[in-house]
């Protein structure tokens, strides 16, 4: 079977599998906040409309300024982009020819990039007998013929966030080695505020280049906003293979005004904190894995990991679409990502999974 390379396409699945495509289906296969788009914002991109009428402002200088002023860096550290893709793939044409380490298993965008500039890639795999763990021991073995590192943090299926310390330990010897670690913090917002996020790092590392994205936490994913952050040459260099007006106008318009609405991340906190513990219990009580996340997904596995197939069609048929692990490395499909959604969505998944364990 071809399975789709990313999760929200519960149209797709519908026709995989034979299902009535009128039928109503609940997609916890997509990782976005269930709580979004924020209620204001309908009103403001019609307050702005007419922005599309005109070509974008060539350096989005006032977008360029918010996210500065957020982050609490210099404007020549960000680079605005039209969403997390454009980043990853801007990233890799500056490492283009070059060797890459990918950490597995993780978003399937970095390798497409890297094989888009003909850099030349090697896999390790986060350990799965240890929780996902880091092997950064195997790491730094390979630094020394290794230009940079893709890493998800937190990582994309997993929901696991990689030691503070061992990313220390990374990035030192990475100086030495002139081996640069490329960050992914496209769900950095879902993370609790007792994990920082490493924007302060970009003055101490000078081999540490960030991504971000505005899409997950605003569940706007059709607007493709995204942003880099790394020092100034790396910016500057960037930026000139960057496409001319990449982003549009409603884009610059809106991201200003989502930067300032602090209360939204606030609000989403406290409901991905509320729904994690209870599913966390229920899938404890089920006796199902689920993977130590510290976001807004999870990875899960039944006891008999062959059957994972089998778990994924019965949830398709009960209305419950989940995002399938055939594509991501090192996963073989032996597990199912799951989105954490709406108390009432989180409750029918957990009623169907106590079908599945008394039926099975």
């Amino acid at each position: 079977m071809k399975w789709p390379n990313h999760g929200g396409q519960p149209e797709t699945m519908k026709q995989l599998f034979g299902i009535n495509q009128d039928s109503e289906l609940l997609d916890f296969s997509a990782n976005l906040n269930p709580l979004g788009p924020p209620t204001w914002l309908n009103s403001a991109l019609a307050d702005h409309y007419d922005t599309i009428t005109r070509y974008p402002e060539p350096t989005y200088s006032r977008t360029t300024a918010s996210l500065a002023k957020s982050e609490g860096v210099e404007e020549n550290q960000i680079l605005l982009t039209n969403g997390g893709a454009e980043a990853i793939f801007l990233v890799a044409k500056y490492f283009e020819n070059k060797k890459a380490i990918i950490v597995q298993p993780t978003f399937i965008e970095y390798e497409r990039a890297c094989l888009h500039y003909h850099i030349e890639m090697e896999d390790v795999f986060l350990e799965k007998e240890k929780e996902f763990q880091l092997p950064l021991t195997c790491i730094l073995e390979k630094l020394s013929s290794t230009d940079v590192i893709f890493l998800c943090r937190p990582n994309n299926p997993t929901g696991t966030v990689v030691k503070e310390e061992e990313l220390q330990v990374l990035l030192e010897e990475g100086k030495r080695t002139g081996t640069f670690v490329v960050i992914d913090e496209a769900f950095v917002d879902f993370l609790p505020v007792s994990i920082p996020s490493l924007t302060t790092w970009l003055e101490m590392y000078p081999n540490v280049i960030l991504l971000r994205s505005l899409t997950k936490i605003y569940s706007i994913p059709g607007l493709r906003v995204g942003y880099m952050m790394a020092g100034p040459t790396i910016i500057h260099a960037i930026r000139k293979e960057q496409i001319p007006w990449s982003v549009n106008a409603l884009v610059d318009a809106m991201v200003p005004k989502l930067l300032e609405d602090k209360t939204f991340i606030k609000q989403t906190r406290g409901w991905l904190e509320e729904q994690s513990q209870f599913i966390g219990e229920a899938l404890t009580n089920l006796a199902f894995y689920r993977s130590p996340s510290n976001v807004n997904f999870y990875l899960l596995q039944d006891k008999r990991p062959l059957d994972t197939d089998r778990l994924f069609q019965f949830l398709l048929k009960n209305g419950v679409v989940t995002r399938h692990t055939h594509n991501f490395k090192g996963l073989n499909g032996e597990y199912i990502r799951l989105a954490i959604r709406s108390k009432k969505e989180n409750e029918r998944l957990v009623y169907l999974l106590q079908k599945w364990r008394n039926e099975s």
